[in-house]
């Protein structure tokens, strides 16, 4: 359900760039997300086309790339890309103490306008 208030953040910070940059209209709009974000993909495109309609971002192509989720090791050192659910464990040596590296991000990532 928090698909809702991501996809209306997302709108909002595509239509103040474009408008900031004298854009007509919003072509793509491209978004990175950690898969620790657990989006779902198919609300997020729905939200997005009730909420651009009558604005200059309706007919746009939402893009989002998902980010893995990567750990680093404490003990070993070792960067390793681990699955998005359950409890993260370095694969290399077994130890729990590990640092997220990537995976909880949010971001919008680029803007095409005319």
């Amino acid at each position: 359900m928090h698909e809702l208030g991501l996809t209306q953040g997302i709108i909002d910070i595509a239509i103040d760039n474009a408008q900031q940059n004298n854009a007509t209209k919003i072509l793509k709009i491209s978004v990175k997300a950690g898969k620790l974000m657990a989006l779902v993909e198919d609300s997020m495109q729905f939200y997005f086309d009730y909420l651009t309609n009558d604005t200059i971002a309706k007919g746009a192509t939402l893009v989002i790339e998902h980010v893995p989720v990567i750990i680093k090791c404490h003990a070993c050192g070792e960067t390793s890309e681990v699955d998005e659910f359950g409890i993260h464990i370095c694969p290399k040596c077994g130890e729990i103490t590990v640092e997220l590296v990537s995976g909880k991000e949010f971001y919008v990532d680029s803007i095409e306008v005319e």
